[in-house]
């Protein structure tokens, strides 16, 4: 038996729908397995045709996306055309969301985990195999922190790819410091304050009362419109990139510090993100 491997495959930044926790953001690293015969070439499958092939088919299933369990009692979920809108009761307050389909991937679950997605996607990832390979390992994981992290969800009107999408998000590292020195106690602060949290742009707000706050805009992919409790938001003046996130920790500690000089460095899921210094 000889079996093909390629660690750290792709990243799913995403969004899902969880009973206690209401919106979260995720980042799951992908590590994948192929067992079959080798083929004329001594391969069971070419590592650039793997990245090519399969690393497309995770992406397009879930890759920013909003994960929807769709055999869950708190969902109420409806389409109409190219269109879905859904409705889910979390402990921790309604959640409404509409947007083009294509920004939804509805598992066949109770309840989103890594192992339902991983089950989602062998089944979406095994029409692009070839006919030699007869199995795939595939698992899902986390990155491993030390330290300060969050869950973020957001979207990004003005962005031409799938970052456009209202609900999707990430789980983020954070680093801060003071006077060139580390803070941990900082960086635990602010990943508390920003435990799944929406992080929104003042410019997409067109409701805000009764402990509900709504955001709408229409960019390249459709209209998109998300509506939540306020509690789980937090609001930019700016578009809420990872340049703009950087910018606004760095500018909320350095007026906590006058005369500090302060750096900060956000990270938008795994191993990617932004630099902000003030002072």
């Amino acid at each position: 038996m000889t079996r093909l491997f390629v660690e750290n495959l792709t990243v799913i930044d995403c969004a899902f729908l969880d009973a206690q926790r209401g919106l979260v953001g995720e980042s799951w690293i992908v590590d994948l397995e192929l067992e079959g015969a080798l083929d004329e070439q001594g391969m069971i499958l070419d590592f650039g045709e793997v990245k090519k092939l399969l690393k497309r088919a995770i992406d397009d299933s879930a890759d920013h996306k909003l994960l929807v369990p769709g055999r869950s009692p708190a969902l109420a979920l409806q389409r109409a055309g190219d269109c879905a809108s859904l409705r889910f009761k979390a402990e921790c307050g309604e959640i409404e969301h509409q947007s083009p389909a294509a920004a939804l991937c509805v598992l066949d679950a109770e309840a989103v985990a890594a192992e339902t997605l991983a089950d989602h996607l062998r089944g979406a990832l095994r029409a692009a195999l070839p006919a030699n390979v007869r199995e795939l390992g595939l698992a899902l994981r986390n990155e491993p922190i030390e330290g300060a992290y969050y869950h973020y969800t957001h979207g990004l009107r003005k962005h031409a790819g799938h970052c456009q999408r209202i609900a999707h998000g990430h789980r983020s590292r954070l680093h801060m410091a003071v006077n060139g020195r580390r803070d941990p106690r900082l960086e635990q602060r602010w990943a508390n304050r920003w435990r799944d949290i929406y992080l929104g742009t003042t410019a997409d707000v067109v409701a805000h009362g009764k402990g509900r706050i709504r955001f709408e805009y229409r960019s390249g992919e459709g209209q998109f419109a998300l509506e939540l409790p306020v509690e789980r938001c937090d609001l930019l003046m700016t578009d809420s990139t990872v340049e703009h996130i950087a910018e606004h920790l760095a500018a909320q500690v350095a007026a906590e510090r006058p005369g500090a000089k302060v750096e900060v460095r956000a990270y938008e899921g795994v191993m990617k993100g932004a630099v902000a210094k003030v002072g």
